[in-house]
């Protein structure tokens, strides 16, 4: 009471009489005013929808097991690394490690027994839950990826004058959740000038700074060839010392990917309905002229790093070609057992693209890319070669993607 009888005592009559009437007004404006309702803020539906067991989908795969086998040897790998009880995110359901390592275990078992697609549809409806990803109106987009073979040096030389950059000194990539919570996932990359953090530099700068050919891993032969290594993020380098060398993405500039295609389409130089990795590359490769401009317009640039093994996905383990998927990290659950149903092109005699068949196959998330975002996005990896470029340069058609995990009550 002391406190309050001194604060009184310090305000004139005048100003207690001024705050008295500034009081009643607010209360008068208040009472005449009409209610404000909070923004109605629509929920994001979750990326994986639980289906009924009759939901399911039939489970036929087009490939032989021994691929499937080593893939789920790989996300096993994995999680066996990581803490027991480590969450992941299925949908509105979360499941531990441990669950998703036992799921994995169990099915590969089962699938080495030999059994029929009707067997294991029957098991997987009894053990399995299933988890549809919701996609657009429940369709997802599958591109494809590959690995390219390139051949190269590891010094400049006349043949080979298109350098592959290690990562930079200067390149700061900062963890952004350790700021706020709400950033949780979320990083920035840019350089640090001594007082602020600022954007990197672009693809264009890049590729014309000379203080980065110290960075050079290897040279290549073509500009063309090295972008597409960039955007498949992992290849082999034959070196005319007769080893290979394998690379992999270690980290981006930081700056948005931009579809070159896109870029074409829009510029009319290729139509819409025609438009594939083989379609830009003859393109460039016919317009030599115009490869620096078209190149450029990506301002995202890709640094690698050499691996005794590979191609490796961002869990860290070796790709299956056929069974690696890549999808957004953010919001489906790394090494998990999935099932997919798109279709695929065949190839003619002559190397070409011929006709397209449907097909269905178990694989695992083991992979992800910067293009490759949202619910509705799947990139599969198709290994190396010629059919390997062919899938990876013409797959775009929409279809089907799940996730399985064995019920709880099914664990031993």
């Amino acid at each position: 009471m002391k406190t309050k009888g001194a604060v009184k005592k310090n305000i004139g009559p005048g100003i207690l009489m001024n705050l008295s009437r500034l009081a009643m007004g607010m209360a008068l404006l208040l009472s005449g005013c009409t209610p404000v309702k909070a923004p109605i803020v629509a929920e994001t539906p979750p990326a994986l929808v639980r289906l009924s067991p009759s939901a399911y989908p039939a489970l036929a795969d087009d490939l032989n097991y021994e691929g499937l086998n080593r893939c789920i040897q790989m996300s096993l790998s994995y999680l066996r690394k990581l803490p027991r009880d480590r969450a992941f995110v299925f949908g509105t359901d979360s499941y531990t490690a441990a669950h998703l390592s036992r799921s994995l275990e169990v099915f590969q078992e089962f699938i080495q027994t030999g059994h029929s697609v009707d067997r294991i549809s029957e098991m997987v409806k009894k053990d399995f839950l299933v988890y549809r990803a919701a996609g657009v109106s429940e369709k997802v987009l599958f591109t494809g990826y590959y690995e390219p073979v390139l051949k190269g040096s590891l010094t400049e030389t006349p043949l080979y004058r298109y350098p592959l950059y290690s990562r930079p000194d200067d390149l700061v990539t900062v963890d952004l959740s350790a700021f706020s919570a709400k950033y949780a996932g979320e990083t920035i990359t840019g350089r640090y000038t001594g007082q602020t953090l600022v954007p990197y530099y672009d693809r264009k700068s890049i590729e014309t700074r000379e203080f980065f050919k110290g960075q050079a891993l290897a040279w290549v032969g073509d500009p063309v060839d090295l972008f597409f290594l960039h955007i498949q993020g992992s290849g082999k380098i034959l070196l005319d010392q007769g080893k290979t060398l394998n690379v992999h993405y270690h980290a981006t500039n930081g700056h948005p990917y931009r579809s070159i295609g896109k870029v074409l389409i829009d510029q009319g130089k290729i139509p819409k309905s025609e438009i594939s990795m083989q379609a830009i590359r003859a393109y460039l490769k016919s317009h030599p002229e115009e490869q620096e401009s078209i190149l450029s317009a990506n301002p995202s640039y890709v640094f690698f790093k050499t691996e005794a093994d590979g191609p490796l996905g961002n869990l860290n383990v070796p790709l299956t070609p056929g069974r690696s998927i890549a999808v957004d990290k953010k919001i489906f659950p790394p090494a998990a057992l999935m099932y997919i149903q798109t279709q695929k092109p065949v190839m003619t005699e002559s190397g070409q693209l011929g006709a397209w068949e449907a097909f269905g196959r178990f694989a695992l998330n083991q992979d992800t890319g910067g293009a490759i975002t949202g619910p509705g996005r799947a990139d599969v990896f198709w290994g190396n070669g010629p059919y390997a470029e062919l899938a990876a340069g013409h797959l775009q058609h929409r279809g089907e993607m799940y996730f399985l995990i064995l019920k709880p009550k099914a664990l031993p």
